[in-house]
């Protein structure tokens, strides 16, 4: 088992992000010490840690963590994760036409500073 601060270290989730997902009851420690009160976490722990990471990453929002993580079989984690990508691929459409409308722009004002 790895006390919090070890955890954190091998996961990359900072203590306080660990002690907000045990409190939202996203990723609990396996055991708590009664008498200092010490959270341990372990090896079960450490893969929902690094997928919670992922997950973050693809924009995932606390709700839709809990969902993965409440869906143990990690059945809707590949559709989720699909749907993602599609959004992001759409930001991405929406982004570049409005850097080709930012070109254009810029080749008009050009053509207009010729001409004058």
């Amino acid at each position: 088992m790895y006390k919090i601060s070890e955890f954190s270290r091998m996961t990359g989730l900072s203590k306080e992000t660990l002690r907000y997902y045990a409190e939202i009851k996203l990723l609990e420690p396996v055991y708590i010490d009664p008498r200092n009160h010490y959270r341990y976490y372990d090896n079960g722990s450490y893969l929902v840690g690094r997928l919670l990471v992922y997950l973050r990453k693809f924009n995932f929002t606390i709700q839709e963590m809990l969902e993965v993580v409440n869906d143990e079989s990690f059945e809707n984690l590949e559709r989720l994760i699909r749907m993602k990508r599609q959004n992001l691929v759409e930001e991405i459409q929406r982004l570049q036409s409005i850097i080709d409308e930012m070109d254009d722009f810029f080749e008009l004002n050009k053509g207009d500073e010729e001409n004058a």
